[in-house]
């Protein structure tokens, strides 16, 4: 597959998260993702596999979902004309990232504490899998901009980078195999067909995770909070379970001054005010490291031209 030009490439980078900030993700059974997730929920049931096959079943169809997900974004930008690639290429790359969704989840979160800690606790519980019936108001706003904290790497950072390294079809592998992981990769009943893809999903953050850290350190640093972030970086990434989701969250908990705290289980950063006032300052922060992706993107793809044509 031959990628589009350089400048190609960032009109449609763009241009993507420019419809992303105006449209978001509609509510349709239609979209990609939708469709991704009903295609998953077909063969990601456990009791319809007997355990002895079920690991088997599990990587044979992650890596037959993955590749039926991303086979008409690689045809389209294959062999779609320029005009219609300028055009429809930013929809389609939306598709796999979720940028203005996350702020809206979180945003939804903090409205509905502020109407009662029931609807907060309901509200939370669509991003998050921890048990919120006990939830106080702060660790509901410590779940919610958690979440996000997360989730600048796998619903943005990734997808983009992956795009910008292998085109759309790159963008949709990732975004399948980090769906499949999220509906499956539990330790419970789905763990032998989650297995796969969760592994999967590990590998491919792996480098994402590492470039999103650099990025909110440069931020922060700019912000002369990159001494704290680091410090907090150093300290608490390793308290979150797995090797990808404590980088974003150290750093952004060091870097806005806030505390992540899962009861029992993690405290991530020190609280210098209460999320209430400080969960702005999350949000932030995933803005000015998406924004800086790009940026920084189109900087070293204009250098590489320059450099080619030596």
């Amino acid at each position: 597959m031959v990628l589009p030009p350089a400048g190609i490439t960032l009109l449609v980078l763009a241009g993507s998260l420019l419809v992303d900030r105006m449209i978001g993700d509609p509510h349709s059974r239609f979209h990609p993702v939708a469709l991704l997730g009903t295609f998953i929920g077909l063969w990601g049931r456990p009791e319809r596999w007997h355990p002895r096959v079920q690991r088997a079943i599990g990587l044979f169809a992650t890596v037959l979902t993955a590749t039926l997900f991303a086979l008409p974004f690689w045809l389209f930008s294959t062999y779609a004309p320029l005009a219609l690639y300028l055009v429809a290429g930013p929809f389609l790359l939306k598709s796999c990232f979720a940028w203005r969704s996350l702020e809206e989840h979180a945003t939804a979160v903090v409205t509905a504490v502020g109407s009662d800690l029931g609807s907060g606790r309901r509200e939370v519980q669509r991003l998050v899998s921890r048990n919120t019936a006990a939830l106080d108001g702060e660790h509901i706003l410590s779940a919610a901009y958690e979440s996000m904290a997360e989730n600048l790497v796998d619903s943005i950072i990734a997808p983009l980078l992956f795009f910008l390294v292998f085109g759309l079809a790159g963008a949709a592998v990732y975004r399948a195999v980090n769906t499949m992981d999220a509906m499956l990769g539990y330790r419970d009943e789905r763990e032998r067909l989650g297995w796969a893809p969760a592994r999967l999903d590990d590998l491919l953050s792996y480098i994402p995770a590492r470039v999103t850290g650099l990025l909110l350190l440069l931020i922060f640093a700019l912000r002369g909070r990159g001494r704290t972030a680091w410090q907090t970086f150093v300290r608490d990434r390793k308290k979150r379970p797995g090797f990808n989701g404590g980088i974003p969250m150290s750093l952004i908990a060091g870097g806005t001054g806030v505390l992540f705290e899962k009861p029992g289980v993690y405290r991530i950063g020190e609280a210098e005010g209460p999320l209430s006032e400080r969960g702005v300052l999350v949000v932030r922060a995933v803005r000015e490291a998406t924004l800086l992706l790009v940026v920084l993107a189109g900087c070293i793809l204009f250098l590489l031209r320059v450099l080619s044509y030596r």
